[in-house]
C-alpha cells in the first residue's frame, strides 16, 4: 500500500482495532451470559475476572518493550484477537459454552491487553510529537465508535439474527463470528498499510538489562510518591459505586419483572446502553475536558465528583417506578452516563496529574492498573448482593455509596493550575 507515511490511514483503523475487542469482552459478554440463563452472581464475578489482564498490565508491559518490534505486536494481537473469537462462536453451542467462551474471553482479554500496551508505543514511534498531539483525538474518537459499534451495534445484530432464526444462541455465535471475522479483516489491512518506522526496533541486550535495571526504580519512585495513600484511596475508591453499578445496570434492564427487572430484550439494550449511553458518555466527556482546560481540574473535581455520584439515583426511581416507556428509560441512563462522563474527566486528569515526574509513561501505566482494580473488586461481589437485597435496595446502596466518593476526593491534593489551558 502506497504512502503509509499518511496516518489517516491506520490511526482511525487501529483505535478501533483497540476499542472493539475491549468491550466485546467486558461489555457484550454480560449481556450474552444473561441472555444464556446466567445468574446475576456468577456473570458479576466471571466478567469482573475478565479485567485481571488489563489490572497486571503494567508487569509485562516491560516484556512487549524487549521483544521484537511494537508493530508486529500489535498485528499478531489483531491476529490472534481474530481466533479467539471464532473461537467464542464455535463454543456458544457447546453443552460446556459456560467454561469453554470464558476461557477464550480470558485470553482474549491477555491479548487486548497486549494490544493496547504495544500499540500505544507504536504510536509514539510512528508519530513525530506534533502529529501525537494533533491524532489524539482522532484515536479518541475511533476507539469510542468502537464502543458503540462493540456495545451497541453488535447486540443489535445479536438480536436481529436470534429473532429471525429463533435461537439466541445462533444470534450470538453469529456475532461473534463476525466480530471475529472484522479483526481479521483489520489485521490484514493493517499488515499493508501501517508503516515500520525505523526507531520501531527491538532491543538490544544491554537495553534490555538496563529496563529491567529501571523497572525496580520505576514501580518504588512510583509508591514513593508525595501523597501516595491518599492518590490509591482516591484510584481504587472513586468509581467504587459505579463499579458495582455498571456490572447490574444492563442486567436490571433485561430481568424479568418477576425479578425486579424492565424486560427488556438485548436489542432495546443495544440501543440505549451501546449507542444513547454511549452518546451520553462522550458528550460528557468532551464537556468536561473543555471545563478543566479552562480553569483546572482543582476547580472542577467537586461539581464532576457530584455529577458521577448523584445521577445513580435514577436507578432508584427506574427500580420502584418500573417505567416501560422507552422514552423514559433512555433518559435516564443518557442522564447518568452524561454525569459519569462528565466526573470521570476529573479522574482521568488526575491519573495524569499523579503520574508527573521521572517515568511519567509508567506512572500513569500503573495507575490505570489500579483503576482496573478498583473496577474488578467491587464488580465481583455486586451480583451476590444484588441477588440478596433485589434491585430496588441494592440501587440505594450504590448511591450511598457514592459518599465514599465524596470522602476520597476530599483527601487529594491537586495544584490549582494543573489542567488549565495556556494562554
Amino acid at each position: 500500500m502506497q504512502n503509509k507515511n499518511n496516518a489517516w490511514l491506520w490511526i482511525p483503523t487501529l483505535y478501533f482495532a483497540s476499542g472493539l475487542p475491549y468491550h466485546a469482552i467486558t461489555s457484550i459478554s454480560d449481556i450474552m451470559y444473561k441472555d444464556m440463563g446466567i445468574g446475576n452472581a456468577q456473570i458479576a464475578m466471571y466478567t469482573s475476572l475478565l479485567l485481571i489482564p488489563w489490572t497486571i498490565k503494567p508487569l509485562w508491559s516491560p516484556i512487549v518493550e524487549m521483544i521484537s518490534t511494537r508493530r508486529k505486536w500489535t498485528l499478531a494481537s489483531q491476529l490472534l484477537l481474530a481466533i479467539c473469537f471464532a473461537a467464542i462462536a464455535l463454543a456458544i453451542p457447546s453443552s460446556h459454552f459456560l467454561l469453554l467462551t470464558l476461557v477464550a474471553f480470558f485470553i482474549g482479554a491477555f491479548v487486548s491487553s497486549t494490544h493496547d500496551i504495544a500499540l500505544d508505543g507504536f504510536y509514539m514511534l510512528a508519530l513525530p510529537q506534533e502529529k501525537q498531539s494533533f491524532f489524539s483525538g482522532i484515536r479518541n474518537t475511533f476507539y469510542r465508535i468502537a464502543t458503540v459499534f462493540s456495545s451497541g451495534v453488535l447486540v443489535m445484530i445479536a438480536n436481529r439474527i436470534a429473532e429471525k432464526s429463533g435461537n439466541g444462541q445462533t444470534g450470538w455465535s453469529a456475532t461473534f463470528a463476525i466480530t471475529g471475522a472484522i479483526m481479521l479483516a483489520l489485521y490484514l489491512y493493517h499488515k499493508k498499510a501501517v508503516p515500520s518506522p525505523a526507531s520501531d526496533t527491538a532491543r538490544t541486550t544491554s537495553s534490555i538489562k538496563d529496563a529491567f535495571s529501571n523497572y525496580g526504580d520505576i514501580i518504588s519512585s512510583y509508591f514513593q510518591k508525595p501523597g501516595i495513600w491518599q492518590a490509591l484511596l482516591f484510584l481504587l475508591l472513586f468509581r467504587f459505586p459505579e463499579a458495582q453499578l455498571a456490572k447490574m445496570g444492563k442486567l436490571f434492564l433485561m430481568d424479568s419483572a418477576a425479578q425486579g427487572g424492565l424486560a427488556l430484550d438485548k436489542g432495546e439494550i443495544g440501543l440505549i446502553y451501546g449507542v444513547i449511553g454511549v452518546i451520553g458518555l462522550i458528550i460528557g466527556g468532551i464537556v468536561g475536558g473543555i471545563c478543566i482546560s479552562r480553569k483546572g481540574l482543582k476547580y472542577w473535581l467537586w461539581p464532576m465528583v457530584v455529577a458521577i455520584s448523584l445521577p445513580d439515583a435514577v436507578y432508584i426511581y427506574m427500580s420502584s417506578a418500573l417505567p416501560q416507556d422507552m422514552t423514559v428509560i433512555s433518559s435516564c441512563i443518557f442522564i447518568e452516563q452524561l454525569g459519569y462522563g462528565f466526573g470521570f474527566t476529573a479522574y482521568t486528569l488526575y491519573m495524569i496529574y499523579f503520574a508527573q515526574g521521572k517515568y511519567p509513561t509508567a506512572h500513569f501505566a500503573i495507575s490505570t492498573a489500579f483503576m482496573s482494580l478498583g473496577m474488578m473488586l467491587p464488580g465481583m461481589f455486586a451480583g451476590k448482593l444484588q441477588e440478596s437485597m433485589g434491585y430496588e435496595n441494592f440501587f440505594i446502596w450504590v448511591t450511598a455509596c457514592t459518599l465514599i466518593t465524596f470522602i476520597v476526593s476530599a483527601l487529594v491534593k491537586i495544584d490549582p493550575n494543573f489542567g488549565k489551558r495556556q494562554k
